[in-house]
């Protein structure tokens, strides 16, 4: 009983951390073009030598 009293709080204060980061990238706009990104990889623009 003790381990759950220790866990619970734990496991309530890591769900609102990572609640917390997740709004903070929707807010800063981590989340606003994610298929440019996507496509971003397969375009070379190395020049050939």
């Amino acid at each position: 009983m003790s381990g759950v009293l220790f866990l619970i709080p734990i496991a309530l204060f890591m769900g609102l951390l990572g609640l917390g980061a997740f709004i903070w990238a929707a807010k800063t706009g981590q989340f606003d073009d994610p298929v440019g990104a996507a496509n971003r990889i397969l375009i070379d623009e190395d020049k050939p030598l």
